[in-house]
């Protein structure tokens, strides 16, 4: 029962004296501003301070990155803001006042996030269900097969309308014709006899391929 009590009683004094020794820090009233490390004319504003000797109390600095409260020395203090690196700072001891007045300079970090990948598919059977269904595109020898066929050809040449190039090229062509016939009559094809000869023969084969 002694050695109990004694144990105790030892305990009880440890705790007394640790609580005395913390206590017996002097206070310190901490002021300062947080900077950008690379041009101190950027302020930071709402820097989170975390007194990690205090039982991480948490201080945060006003839109001009001031802050001002009461700490203990040797007590070691973190800043953190969003894009830049933490720093830590330790109040210095046996200070002259009882104000300690810094200008913390942060530096700027740039944080890569690893890539996301979103895939349309909830679950590998609607993965697999896909694949299997899924139509490949034509590669560029169909694609020029096709662009060349017979049939498509014809239909783009009779309905799609002419381009640039040709229009160009029927003008020049049309110019051309009336600068060589500029000082005679131009040519009437209805009054050349061989065009109407060959009228006349390609009416009469159609008349004798409809009457076999």
């Amino acid at each position: 029962m002694k050695k109990c009590f004694l144990a105790l009683l030892v305990c009880l004094l440890t705790a007394a004296a640790a609580f005395a020794q913390k206590g017996d820090k002097p206070l310190v009233q901490f002021t300062g501003i947080t900077y950008n490390a690379d041009s101190t004319r950027i302020i930071i504003p709402y820097v989170t301070i975390t007194n990690l000797t205090n039982k991480g109390s948490v201080v945060v600095a006003n839109y001009k990155g001031y802050f001002s409260f009461v700490t203990r020395e040797n007590d070691t203090l973190r800043f953190t803001a969003v894009g830049y690196a933490p720093v830590d700072m330790v109040i210095p001891a046996n200070l002259e006042s009882k104000s300690y007045t810094v200008k913390v300079l942060m530096k700027p970090e740039v944080i890569v996030l690893p890539a996301f990948h979103m895939l349309p598919w909830a679950t590998t059977d609607e993965f697999k269900k896909d694949f299997l269904t899924m139509k490949l595109a034509d590669d560029d020898l169909e694609l020029a097969r096709k662009n060349l066929s017979k049939g498509l050809t014809g239909v783009s040449y009779t309905e799609l309308p002419r381009d640039a190039s040709e229009i160009q090229s029927a003008v020049a062509s049309d110019m051309h014709n009336r600068i060589l016939n500029s000082h005679s009559l131009m040519p009437n094809p209805l009054l050349n006899p061989l065009a109407w000869g060959s009228l006349i023969k390609s009416i009469s084969a159609g008349d004798k391929s409809r009457s076999n």
